[in-house]
């Protein structure tokens, strides 16, 4: 069906633009999408409509779909009859093909290898969602194309539905409520993938970062937090494998004193470099270094979304150096701390999955196939040993080792990692880390990569989603918000709000001049407020409070029975 769609789509772009020239145009998980050189053409949405809207009349013409192959020299000779440049490129590509498999539906051809509807009034629902950029081939160097996007369904029915989750997924979209409720910003002069995170969201950010430091006061075996520099020198990813490994995800490398650095992507050699600082016994281990460190990954500017993906993000990662016989109880330990945390916000809609290596891709993984099977094999015994379902998903290791993702299926939208523990003998062997075991001979230990809620940027993105921004208390930027209804109550609101901030809790009072209806749908709809206090006359005289949530409901109460209700929420971070 999809395939079709892009079929159908490129046929009717080729009509309403007989000069466009095909890359490619291939089905996808979620959609379909064409690339197309329209020279310099530049479309708007109304141009986009009227590309569905020839679509739906290929549809009605029910044309047949009818597949045929021609040998190289022939296909070649038509791609270039048609001006299908890029076609005719792909092919010479594909060096190794001696003939080329083609669909016609009245006068388009396209060449594809399929399956396909065998007549275009079988494509029942479809929409074109976006256009975008896209470069040839996906490289950078060659010509920006235009990517037209869209999805197609069984039938009306299955469109709607997608439809409504869209508007679902609008509504939750972690950026649009950042900006109502001033979470977080972006400036292209700053930069693209930048964010910059507005009071409010800071106050969020801390909440995290002050719940994932409190590990070390919750659990007997935390690991000890440490500060280290944003940037390394080349040498130092070099030593690691980034740099052969990691290279086009990082930054330019900056010249100084006839030195390279660059902004690191992640805080694992930094770390190795801290265990190698001193020599170590059997008796360290293990040891547990951790980190909510600044990192800069150069991503795609297409791929840049919000908080959730940016070139700056924080993580909250450890490194957990240990013995190989304590690997068991060190990977115990993780799961747990993933287990409770996700029992903390309520994260329930979650799956466990062993990433292996690809053993036929040399140059994405650490090149050493006895590391790879002994270190794939004690992970897999490890989990299976504490009981932890999980399915095993080929290509997604580390390039120097196997890892447990736990993936989280959001509100909308498809799942992605939040948590990871990674087993890895292969850093420790290129930084040649040792310590002197029982026997009194040295070994390599084993390291552990640990991030629970992967970067606080991506879990508050995630925060955001699920709640559509009604943080629990402990989390909202703005615990209380202090409505007077008119001047004449403002005092006792003040006093009100001072008696709030003196208990702790994170207060605004609104003393603008405005009416309390306009107040209360600022404060519950937009700012996303737990708790409003609406303080009139009859307040102010009986000396008590009017509760209203986010709900709308409201109850009147003693001042500091509100207190106490609030700081309990705050304090058992109620949800």
């Amino acid at each position: 069906i999809r395939h079709t769609a892009a079929h159908v789509m490129a046929q009717a772009i080729k009509r309403l633009y007989p000069e466009a020239d095909f890359a490619f145009g291939p089905a996808t998980e979620n959609g379909f999408y064409y690339d197309v050189d329209l020279g310099d053409t530049k479309l708007t949405d109304e141009d986009l409509a009227n590309i569905e809207k020839e679509m739906h009349k290929i549809t009605k013409e029910n044309l047949a779909i009818k597949p045929f192959i021609l040998p190289r020299a022939e296909a070649v000779k038509l791609m270039e009859e048609r001006h299908e440049n890029y076609k005719v490129e792909h092919m010479a590509d594909l060096a190794d093909e001696t003939e080329f498999s083609f669909f016609q539906q009245g006068e388009y051809v396209d060449m594809c290898i399929g399956p396909h509807l065998t007549y275009t009034k079988a494509l029942k629902a479809f929409k074109i969602t976006q256009q975008s950029g896209a470069y040839w081939k996906n490289d950078k160097e060659n010509k920006m194309l235009t990517r037209i996007n869209g999805v197609a369904f069984h039938n009306q029915e299955e469109l709607d539905a997608w439809e409504k989750e869209q508007q679902e997924a609008r509504e939750r979209d972690h950026r649009k409520i950042g900006k109502e409720m001033g979470l977080f910003m972006t400036d292209d002069l700053v930069g693209r993938g930048l964010p910059m995170f507005l009071p409010a969201g800071y106050t969020v950010w801390q909440e995290l970062e002050n719940y994932s430091q409190g590990e070390r006061s919750r659990r007997p075996a935390a690991s000890l937090h440490v500060m280290t520099p944003c940037i390394g020198t080349v040498n130092l990813y070099k030593t690691s494998g980034h740099w052969d490994h990691y290279r086009e995800n990082m930054f330019p490398a900056m010249e100084m004193e006839g030195e390279s650095y660059v902004l690191r992507p992640m805080n694992c050699p930094h770390h190795m470099m801290i265990y190698a600082n001193r020599p170590h016994s059997y008796r360290d281990l293990p040891m547990r270094i951790g980190e909510i460190a600044h990192d800069f990954r150069y991503e795609s500017s297409g791929t840049l979304k919000g908080i959730e993906r940016g070139r700056h993000f924080c993580q909250n990662d450890a490194h957990l150096f240990c013995t190989p016989e304590q690997i068991k109880s060190e990977v115990a330990d993780v799961c747990n701390l993933i287990f409770e945390t996700y029992k903390d916000f309520n994260i329930t809609d979650y799956r466990c999955v062993l990433s292996l290596r690809d053993p036929a891709d040399k140059k994405k993984y650490h090149d050493d196939d006895a590391m790879w099977n002994h270190a794939e094999n004690a992970l897999r015994e490890v989990l299976t040993e504490l009981g932890i379902h999980f399915t095993e998903e080929i290509g997604e290791a580390a390039f120097y080792g196997p890892k447990l993702d736990v993936n989280v299926k959001p509100a909308v939208g498809a799942e992605y990692t939040l948590s990871t523990c990674q087993l890895d003998f292969c850093l420790p062997a290129k930084f040649h880390l040792t310590y002197v075991d029982k026997d009194g001979t040295e070994k390599t230990p084993v390291v552990l990569h640990r991030a629970i809620l992967g970067s606080l940027d991506r879990f508050m993105a995630y925060l955001i989603e699920e709640t559509k921004g009604k943080f629990p208390t402990w989390l909202a930027p703005v615990q209380v918000k202090v409505l007077p209804v008119s001047e004449k109550t403002l005092e006792y609101s003040e006093a009100i709000t001072e008696k709030l901030v003196e208990a702790g809790i994170r207060v605004a009072l609104d003393d603008d001049n405005q009416k309390i209806g306009y107040k209360i749908r600022a404060a519950q709809q937009v700012d996303r407020v737990p708790y409003m206090l609406v303080l009139g006359a009859k307040e102010a005289e009986a000396g008590n409070v009017s509760v209203r949530d986010r709900k709308g409901e409201t109850t009147t109460m003693e001042v500091d029975e509100f207190i106490a209700k609030v700081t309990s929420e705050i304090k058992n971070r109620s949800l």
